[in-house]
């Protein structure tokens, strides 16, 4: 079968550049080997963001006294939970199916791409017949998969990742996290508070390794406070399981060897690029020392009319990421334009609670570029808001270059930390100076209303 486009999997980028090509009167395949959608929809931001809401919800239950507010005791139906997680997964994904079936021009064929050569992509379909597909532009869109550590006698202990961990029908009696970054915090987080007991390790200094280490102790604290034990510095020696199920783990820390009894291990050490099936050294593509596809600042391999966007490119892994390189691909491929992703800013929001919203450069990033800067910070138990709502842990804190006044980075963690990160966006795209922010009117009593405050509370 001939086509004028290929695009190996229905992530959050291959979809829609998938449909704007067949809408421009391309005839494109779009190749899936599992469940439309990718990592998004079915095992990343829509159920753990679900899954997230009913852990704050049994937070807040759980702290209503505070408020004045009588309630009994607080238990999980973890049946319920996972049913409204799976219920808005299969909305989701049932939604970008229907939309690219109905699409005139594109197909979307199920089955294992593997090339064949630079032009051509062989598909063992589910119930192994061979297809094979010819185009002069192909698109890898495949995303990424749990790493697993080479830990002595980890593969002979079952252990959970970001996927199985939200089918569990049960709250695990105490839960073992290996790694302290964004998947291993909000998951540490939300099974505490379905009552769960926590322990957290992890090989670096503070969690959140590329965070200020101002804004990780502040995380780190909050997550103690919950009563969730964090180890640093620690790392994992041998782990076995027992006859009664349960999994002892062997941990190297600062003061010594500790064992630690688990009923269940969550591994989160970070995630592989899916390319091992697809033989990307039939095409010729270059990979980096981990798999990751290289691509150029305009998405181009080196291969001539082969891309790669999303995750598997390597870089920042996020939806948002991934649904920009679509943007930058539909201009390039259908508009005829020059985009690329050269000085894109990175932005992100880790969905604990508080929100950490981040945007720019961190404070250690400005210093080592050789910048003159001035940092603010501002405590949420200095803010209205904060203590009006009574959620006053957290810290909001930006970066301003001392010359041209213009803000280069911020951390806001913070209820919805992320959105109120997003105004600050607005403001570092339309080159707005800190001072408007300082100076500026919003409504009382807001959570904006901390720029005020903020951007007068420089350190000197």
């Amino acid at each position: 079968m001939k086509y004028d486009a290929l695009i190996i999997g229905t992530g959050q980028g291959g979809n829609p550049l998938a449909g704007a090509l067949a809408k421009a009167g391309r005839r494109t395949a779009i190749i899936e080997r599992a469940e439309v959608g990718g990592s998004c929809i079915n095992d990343g931001c829509t159920p753990t963001k679900t899954m997230v809401a009913s852990a704050r919800v049994a937070h807040l239950v759980g702290r209503a006294g505070d408020y004045g507010v009588r309630t009994g005791s607080v238990s999980m139906d973890m049946t319920k939970v996972r049913e409204r997680k799976r219920a808005l997964v299969e909305r989701f994904r049932s939604g970008s199916e229907k939309g690219l079936e109905s699409t005139n021009h594109l197909d979307l064929i199920r089955g294992e791409a593997a090339f064949v050569d630079s032009n051509t992509v062989r598909v063992q379909k589910p119930k192994g017949e061979i297809e094979q597909l010819s185009a002069e532009l192909i698109v890898i869109n495949t995303g990424l998969q749990p790493a697993l550590p080479p830990i002595e006698g980890l593969k002979e202990v079952p252990t959970l990742d970001n996927a199985s961990i939200m089918e569990l029908d049960e709250v695990p009696e105490h839960l073992l996290v290996l790694g302290g970054g964004y998947v291993g915090l909000e998951f540490a987080q939300m099974f505490r508070r379905f009552g769960s007991a926590v322990t957290l390790m992890d090989r670096g200094e503070q969690l959140l390794s590329q965070e200020d280490p101002d804004i990780a102790e502040e995380v780190a604290n909050i997550l103690r406070d919950e009563g969730i034990e964090i180890l640093l510095q620690s790392t994992a020696q041998k782990v076995q399981q027992n006859g009664d199920g349960i999994i002892r783990m062997t941990v190297e820390t600062p003061d010594g060897e500790r064992t630690l009894d688990g009923s269940h291990l969550l591994v989160a050490v970070g995630r592989v690029p899916n390319t091992q099936a697809l033989n990307l050294q039939a095409a010729g593509i270059g990979t980096d020392d981990r798999g990751f596809i290289k691509v150029n600042e305009r998405l181009e391999t080196n291969v001539p009319g082969i891309y790669a966007l999303g995750d598997v490119k390597g870089g920042p892994a996020f939806t948002h990421v991934s649904y920009h390189d679509y943007r930058i691909l539909q201009t390039n491929l259908l508009e005829g334009g020059e985009a690329s992703i050269a000085g894109r800013p990175v932005l992100y929001t880790v969905f604990i609670d508080p929100q950490l919203g981040r945007m720019g450069l961190t404070e250690q990033q400005a210093r080592q570029q050789g910048r003159k800067i001035r940092v603010a910070k501002l405590p949420l138990n200095q803010v209205a808001r904060a203590l009006e709502t009574d959620q006053t842990r957290g810290l909001m804190k930006a970066i301003v270059d001392a010359e041209s006044e213009q803000i280069l980075g911020c951390a806001i963690f913070s209820p919805e930390g992320g959105e109120i990160m997003s105004m600050i966006q607005i403001a570092m795209r339309g080159q707005v100076p800190y001072t408007a922010l300082r100076d500026g009117m919003f409504a009382h009593p807001l959570w904006a209303e901390a720029f005020n405050s903020l951007f007068a509370a420089f350190e000197e």
